[in-house]
């Protein structure tokens, strides 16, 4: 794989191009989504639509593509009572994932996500079922430590959001020695920013309860363009290292992503340019932004 690429441009600054929402892109597709686990299960039965969604963002000039494994999340897994499901999901998936890097200089990113059931029909995180910081740990180090042991060449950590479940499991990961990367979601309520379904947890105490973990790179991810910047600038007051910004486009109405209002390519630029001016140098997309952004970012940042 291609991490000693990536590491070499964040040395000197240069600017990574990630690829966009591959979930969103696989429900594009044709395939199926789950009102429980979302995408994940495509892995298993829509393997090629995963693999030509990959190929594509390869093909778009994307310096890192991630694995479609944020939807096998431990916590929602374990809710419904299919835990020992993930290893074998996420072997598929990141398989996918290393074919269509191969010959390619492109990283593959394992995704990790806290998510937990959320609320049928919502984008809403169904706050009821917790976990005791120990049975949490345990299950994120299941995921951390598959991932490594499938060769992931970093582990990205994504729509982290408060600081107990998205810490704990940002701890895990940074057990298995790989690169990580943590990516903060979050949404504005009342005028401030917090953690994307977390109104209780502030952006201003999650990034340095985060950073505080030691990760290679940052990101804001799962955002609205809008609130990009300011995350950005509350993000780099607690990181000094290279820091990220990659949006949402539309909404979630579980099972599917709602392409609304989507954000054109050019447009994607400009604002990238414009993060760029609050400390990014890392930029893509996520849910609801496909190859055809992603073409525009490398064409404008790698020429």
């Amino acid at each position: 794989m291609s991490y000693a690429l990536v590491s070499a441009k964040l040395k000197s600054g240069q600017p990574i191009i990630l690829d966009g929402g591959t979930g969103t892109d696989i429900q594009r597709r044709g395939a199926p989504m789950s009102g429980a686990t979302w995408c994940a299960d495509v892995n298993a039965t829509h393997g090629d639509i995963v693999r030509a969604v990959h190929d594509d963002y390869v093909k778009a000039g994307a310096d890192i593509i991630a694995a479609n494994t944020f939807a096998t999340s431990m916590l929602s897994f374990d809710a419904y009572g299919r835990a020992d499901e993930v290893e074998k999901l996420d072997a598929l998936a990141v398989g996918y994932a290393k074919a269509a890097a191969l010959g390619h200089p492109v990283a593959v990113a394992g995704s990790f996500s806290t998510q937990r059931p959320v609320i049928p029909g919502t984008d809403r995180t169904d706050l009821s079922k917790n976990w005791a910081r120990d049975e949490a740990l345990a299950l994120f180090r299941r995921k951390a430590q598959n991932l490594k042991r499938l060769g992931v060449d970093l582990i990205m950590m994504e729509m982290m959001r408060d600081t107990d479940y998205s810490l704990w499991a940002c701890q895990a990961a940074k057990e298995t020695g790989l690169p990580l990367w943590i990516g903060i979601s979050v949404e504005r309520v009342d005028g401030e920013l917090v953690g994307f379904g977390r109104t209780d947890q502030k952006l201003k105490d999650i990034a340095p309860a985060l950073a505080s973990v030691g990760p290679d790179v940052m990101t804001i991810m799962h955002t609205s363009p809008n609130d990009t910047a300011e995350a950005l600038d509350i993000l780099r007051a607690s990181f000094k290292g290279p820091v990220g910004a990659y949006p949402e486009c539309g909404y979630f109405k579980a099972p599917n992503w709602v392409f609304n209002d989507v954000i054109a390519p050019a447009d994607l630029v400009a604002e990238a340019h414009h993060w760029q001016g609050h400390g990014a140098s890392i930029f893509g997309g996520c849910c609801g932004i496909g190859p055809d952004h992603i073409t525009a970012l490398s064409k404008e940042f790698k020429s």
